[in-house]
């Protein structure tokens, strides 16, 4: 009897928790470890929330996440909250941190995956004689300065409590591997941010920061050996091991890998989830195999990565599937647990404050130094080695990772922890400011400039053998082409019109017979029968620039997208057509498409407008509308700001036509590479005959839409019509007559100088173009006494004397007429696409106008031929 009731007393002294939780009296913050996901929950939200409090200010002068997320770690630490009686015990007991560790580690190996996808190998090898140089002075001269002041941090440190006795060679190692080492992943970001990327300052900096990420690694990987291994024999096995399987991995492995990629089609559709559950397994289980043969497991994470493929975007579609929740949960987690570790009360002493000033020169001056001389050596300019260096000096979050694997390994106690979480901090925070002040915008444009010998080093204009005489230029641009240089901001949903612009600039006379004008053919009821097709050489060699905006957000396939390769040209139809991808904020877009206009020296930006008036590229086959595509909207505001900066001549493309907002709805959902794949694939039109209209009123940007439509018509699949829009003090009682080229009348306009330019233009017309161009005068009725509306009424009468209405081209000045009547403008266009457009302009896209084809707005330029012509 004793013994049951001494049994019942011992069970009843077992506490069970309170089932009702709080509503029990149970206290949430109390740790369980039979159910720690209470206290995990609030752990995480309490450091994911002090993380992005404290990243908002730091975002705004360009600092990278990673530096709020150690600062929130050590705010919430013992430096500063751990001060708090009782906070720490409540939040952080030293019981739940191991389940914190573990969620932390898995996600840290998930990062080095994504690193490993990231690390694209292709810039390694492609500069690989620069990247080699730099890369190896920016690590030789760190590691040795490193080597160097370890001998002190050893003999004066590694006695703290927290270390283990090592040996001081394997001590030295671990120094110089945290001196020497950038974090590639943080690079990649600030150069983005800095619109570095396509520089040869950013090239230079990704080739080498390649090289240095690798073997950094390595090096790591075999400091770990050493520090586990119990004998040198044991650590040259863990390291032939560690050899064997990257080279099994490499030759072996992945081109298995790629087989199964290709059978599977995700190199050409993407990924399924099947796939990328594969491949993150595969990941998980490299993590395993490295840790187990006594090497950190973030390294079997990191050469899965590697080995993956990037062709065909697989690489950036896996990232895409997993970064949200490895960059917004668990990296905040590991480097809040890094600021955990941190105590700053620890640099409490003269000698310990001195090795953090000589530890934070050390790995910032001597990482510059090698870098900058490097480079200088290649043959850069000063400011661009120096700015080369300051970049390779960034440390961040891979920094962390490695102090944190020497804090685990008891390699470092917690007072030297802190001096190199100081280190990291400081430099990578330094590392912004110091680029923008050695390697501003202005000076980049400067150096372009310098190289392409258009300025002296002083920025004095070269000599161009003494042509300045403005009437002796005029004349001689009069016998050339205006547009020999074209600058294309790249959309999905603009694709089709930009390249029959292009094709149709480049003046490739593929018919076997010349076009001729509707009003100068027999008539006849049929349609034209096309002609086959055959591909000459150009007449005049046409430059096509493009460039693609993405929008940089807070990910890291965002900055993975900046190595989409350029886009091709589109089954012969268009001039070679040289492409590339900026990756920046939506509030660049303007500041990057004027930068590159400047650069390139282009003679037309062309700007195809947003069929959702977004920045957001569509794809054609979706669903608009015309009230969203022409309302006030963040693609107007970029559009005006791109017309009120921009010095030399712009066309806004307008593809419109009174049913093109009832598109039907594509078949498929795709994703925006395969979008982007199957728009460049597409078949073009086999109708390639196109007339081209111009209401000419006068005024530098009809002057220079009439030049530009006269290289159009030097196309032989073009035909043109200029209408003379007489001016207000025309007699209303004037009749409409059909002007041929050769004829010598012209009716009055509002201005002398546009009547001797448009004369000019009509009598020295070539030959060639004579069946071709035609210039008319509308009729002038009592019932019209606006001038917009005699030019809509004039355009909508001449384009219906063609067949294929589709390849109607209307041409218009965006600033030839400046008032705005009430029959041209309603509410479904907003007022700054008014101003954006022009009073014309808006007039021809205005849906009750009923103007079939695509509009083209022109505004000529103030440095370029308008100045000639006054």
């Amino acid at each position: 009897m004793a013994t049951s009731t001494t049994t019942a007393t011992a069970t009843g002294a077992v506490k069970v928790p309170p089932q009702g939780g709080i509503l029990e009296g149970g206290n949430p913050t109390d740790y369980d470890p039979k159910n720690p996901l209470v206290l995990f929950i609030i752990q995480a939200v309490i450091i994911i929330v002090m993380c992005r409090l404290i990243h908002w200010p730091l975002s705004k002068i360009r600092q990278p996440r990673v530096i709020a997320e150690v600062i929130g770690g050590i705010v919430l630490g013992p430096s500063v909250m751990g001060r708090i009686p009782g906070f720490t015990d409540a939040i952080f007991p030293t019981a739940s941190i191991p389940s914190l560790n573990l969620v932390a580690n898995l996600g840290l190996v998930l990062f080095l995956f994504l690193v490993g996808l990231e690390t694209d190998l292709r810039f390694l090898i492609s500069n690989w004689r620069i990247a080699l140089s730099v890369s190896a002075a920016g690590m030789i001269l760190p590691f040795g300065l490193g080597s160097a002041i370890s001998y002190g941090l050893y003999h004066e440190f590694h006695g703290d409590p927290g270390t283990k006795p090592i040996e001081f060679g394997t001590y030295l190692l671990f120094i110089g591997i945290a001196m020497a080492i950038t974090a590639f992943p943080v690079l990649c970001r600030i150069l983005t941010e800095l619109k570095l990327l396509s520089t040869r300052v950013g090239v230079i900096v990704l080739s080498a920061g390649v090289g240095n990420d690798v073997v950094g690694w390595i090096l790591l990987a075999l400091c770990v050996a050493l520090v586990n291994a119990g004998s040198g024999i044991t650590a040259l096995c863990v390291l032939l091991v560690c050899a064997g399987y990257m080279l099994f991995l490499t030759f072996a492995f992945r081109p298995l890998f790629l087989r199964f990629l290709e059978k599977t089609g995700s190199l050409q559709k993407g990924p399924s989830q099947s796939v990328v559950a594969l491949t993150l397994l595969i990941a998980l289980a490299s993590a395993f195999f490295t840790q187990v043969i006594g090497v950190h497991a973030i390294f079997g994470g990191f050469v899965i990565g590697l080995i993956c493929p990037h062709e065909g975007g697989f690489a950036i579609k896996v990232t895409e599937k997993i970064e949200d929740l490895v960059g917004a949960l668990f990296l905040p987690l590991y480097f809040t647990l890094s600021g955990l570790s941190t105590n700053l009360g620890l640099l409490d002493s003269g000698i310990v404050w001195a090795y953090v000033v000589g530890v934070i020169a050390i790995a910032f001056i001597a990482k510059v130094a090698g870098g900058a001389f490097a480079s200088r050596l290649c043959g850069l300019l000063w400011r661009e080695s120096f700015s080369i260096g300051v970049l390779m000096s960034c440390k961040g979050l891979v920094e962390l990772i490695v102090l944190n694997i020497g804090l685990q390994a008891k390699i470092l106690s917690t007072r030297t922890f802190t001096i190199f979480v100081v280190m990291a901090l400081v430099t990578t925070f330094l590392t912004t400011p110091l680029t923008t002040w050695l390697y501003p915008n202005w000076y980049q444009v400067k150096v372009e400039r310098w190289r392409r010998g258009e300025i002296d080093w002083d920025g004095n204009p070269v000599d161009n053998n003494g042509r300045n005489d403005s009437v002796a230029l005029a004349k001689d641009e009069m016998k050339t082409i205006p547009v020999r240089k074209l600058l294309v901001y790249l959309r999905l949903d603009g694709l089709s019109g930009v390249c029959t612009l292009a094709a149709l600039l480049s003046s490739k006379r593929q018919p076997l017979s010349s076009r001729v004008h509707p009003a100068k053919m027999p008539q006849q009821t049929d349609q034209t029968v096309e002609d086959p097709i055959t591909v000459e050489e150009d007449d005049a060699a046409l430059r096509v620039h493009g460039v693609r905006l993405m929008e940089l957000t807070d990910r890291d396939s965002s900055v993975m997208k900046s190595s989409i390769p350029s886009v091709p040209s589109v089954n012969g139809t268009i001039s070679p057509l040289m492409a590339g991808v900026s990756v920046v904020p939506e509030y660049s877009y303007a500041d990057t498409v004027i930068g590159m206009a400047q650069q390139d020296t282009a003679d037309l930006l062309l700007l195809p407008w947003s069929e959702t008036g977004t920045l957001a590229d569509r794809q054609n086959g979706l669903e608009i509308t015309g009230t969203n595509r022409f309302s006030n909207g963040t693609y107007t505001n970029f559009v005006s700001d791109i017309l009120q900066r921009v010095s030399g001549h712009v066309g806004i493309l307008i593809e419109y036509g009174p049913e093109s907002t009832k598109r039907p709805p594509i078949s498929r959902t795709a994703s925006g590479m395969s979008i982007q794949t199957s728009l460049w694939s597409r078949q073009p039109s086999n109708n390639r005959t196109h007339h081209v209209v111009l209401p000419f009123f006068g005024g530098d940007d009809d002057r220079f839409a009439l030049r530009f439509v006269m290289q159009l018509a030097r196309n032989d699949q073009v035909t043109a019509t200029i209408i003379q829009i007489p001016s207000a003090e025309t007699k209303k009682g004037a009749t409409a007559s059909v002007t041929p080229a050769s004829s010598s009348s012209a009716p009055a306009t509002s201005s002398q100088s546009d009547i001797a330019f448009f004369e000019t233009v009509r009598d020295s017309l070539p030959h060639e173009l004579a069946d071709r161009v035609v210039f008319t005068q509308p009729d002038v009725k009592d019932s019209i006494s606006d001038s917009i509306q005699m030019a809509v009424l004039s355009t909508r009468e001449e384009l219906k004397h063609t067949f294929n209405k589709a390849n109607n081209i209307v041409v218009v000045g965006r600033r030839s007429v400046t008032s705005e009547v009430d029959f041209v403008l309603e509410d479904s266009i907003g007022q700054d696409t008014r101003q954006a457009l022009g009073a014309l302009g808006t007039a021809m896209v205005q849906p009750e106008n009923k103007i079939y084809g695509s509009v083209l707005v022109l505004q000529a330029g103030t440095g370029g031929l308008a100045d000639y012509y006054r």
